[in-house]
């Protein structure tokens, strides 16, 4: 990556899944990152917009990812307004994380769009990572995951894949007004999922069907936030019936190669150790 633009690029969210990937990218191509978090320097918190224009001072780039989701009150107005304050600083190139198949995810779109910046929109699936370094995790250490999940396919992304695109829409000519809708290059219901966890950790893992109120509350019990909980249910209840049961070739658009595979990702992370269980706590 070859860019004489020495301004760094704000990446909010820098903590989290996606933006701790897309920093570390950045960083390591030699993009200088400013992390926009509430223990960044200067502090960014998507509820006090006073701290908006400080983070975006002398950036040339932002990735905006709003926590927890877009589906949240208020997320559409904030990032629509701090879309409007991005463009008045002179920041123009803008990548949003958006989800796929929601309703108030595409409201934000819009906003963002509307705010006349260089706009990429990375749309995604689930998340391969949601089972290894997610809310799933402690029930794949048991062994046994209950999900309201039925025997819907869903064609989960690897976040790895994603980061790249977001990079490449951060730091490369072509991206701009671009709509990436990510997916991994197959179809698997939650429980195949799971069944190539299994097989990947050499361990008996079993998947068991819930409604979507004993799902909540035994996230409850695991001590799982209310809101990300919230979120879920949301996506269980909701998301989840067949409006995403397809694949698309975001990543192939965007990076000019294939999406990762779950079983590669399923390989690699058990490797890692993500579900060793002498780690449950």
């Amino acid at each position: 990556m070859t860019n004489t633009d020495q301004r760094p690029i704000l990446v909010l969210g820098a903590t989290g899944k996606t933006g701790r990937r897309v920093a570390d990218r950045l960083a390591a191509s030699g993009v200088a990152v400013r992390a926009g978090s509430r223990h960044g320097t200067p502090p960014f918190d998507w509820h006090d917009p006073a701290t908006w224009s400080p983070a975006l001072d002398g950036v040339r780039a932002a990735y905006i990812s709003y926590y927890p989701d877009l589906a949240v009150q208020g997320a559409v107005e904030a990032t629509g307004e701090f879309a409007k304050v991005a463009v008045d600083h002179g920041v123009n190139r803008l990548v949003l994380l958006a989800g796929r198949g929601e309703e108030e995810a595409e409201r934000a779109e819009e906003g963002v769009a509307d705010s006349g910046a260089d706009l990429t929109i990375v749309r995604s699936t689930w998340f391969m990572q949601n089972f290894s370094e997610g809310d799933f995790r402690p029930q794949l250490l048991n062994g046994l995951v209950t999900l309201p999940a039925g025997d819907m396919v869903e064609p989960f992304v690897d976040i790895d894949d994603l980061a790249d695109v977001a990079v490449a829409a951060l730091t490369e000519d072509g991206h701009a007004g671009q709509l990436y809708e990510l997916t991994g290059p197959r179809l698997l219901t939650f429980a195949e999922a799971i069944e190539e966890i299994s097989r990947a950790t050499g361990r008996d893992i079993r998947y068991a069907p819930v409604s979507v109120e004993e799902f909540a509350a035994a996230m409850a019990t695991q001590g799982v936030p209310q809101e990300a909980i919230e979120i879920f249910s949301f996506l269980f209840g909701e998301v989840l019936d067949g409006r995403n049961a397809h694949l698309t070739d975001g990543v192939q658009r965007a990076l000019g190669r294939e999406p990762r595979d779950f079983e590669h990702f399923a390989q690699d992370a058990a490797a890692a150790g993500a579900w060793d269980s002498s780690q449950k706590g």
